[in-house]
């Protein structure tokens, strides 16, 4: 008798490792062995390349911009071969961010992440996240 049960891959453990354990290490090689060759991040910046070069590239810029970084997981929901992650994002602003020159602030703003998987690697990312309240802890007066 053959066992012709598979396993699938959990993509929510691949997810959550991606936010908390890859990105703050800046872990190039393990960010490019989560998604496919043809990833697509419907929200990087204009001029960012498709796949997993355009999913590092953004990692460096965040982890030249902010240190410290670490993302709060909230809550992980999964179906089929789709992963939602709500979470908060936190740092310190110690290097250039999109023109802002480095303030030493610390900041925390909510994120909210869609991916979607073939196997065990994403093959696209939509996020939705309060840039504004990111901008405002960056960049308005202080308050001391």
């Amino acid at each position: 008798m053959t066992d012709t049960t598979t396993t699938r891959p959990d993509i929510k453990a691949i997810a959550r490792r991606t936010l908390e354990v890859d990105f703050p290490a800046a872990d190039a090689e393990a960010v490019r062995a989560a998604v496919t060759e043809d990833f697509v991040n419907t929200e990087a910046p204009p001029g960012t390349p498709p796949g997993p070069d355009g999913l590092v590239g953004m990692m460096r810029m965040l982890h030249s911009a902010f240190s410290d970084q670490r993302w709060e997981i909230h809550q992980v929901i999964s179906e089929g071969d789709t992963v939602v992650i709500h979470c908060t994002h936190h740092g310190r602003h110690t290097g250039e961010f999109f023109g802002v020159p480095a303030t030493g602030r610390t900041f925390a703003y909510a994120q909210m992440h869609l991916l979607h998987f073939t196997g065990d690697r994403a093959t696209s990312h939509t996020a939705i996240r309060d840039d504004a309240a990111l901008m405002r802890q960056l960049s308005a007066p202080r308050q001391d």
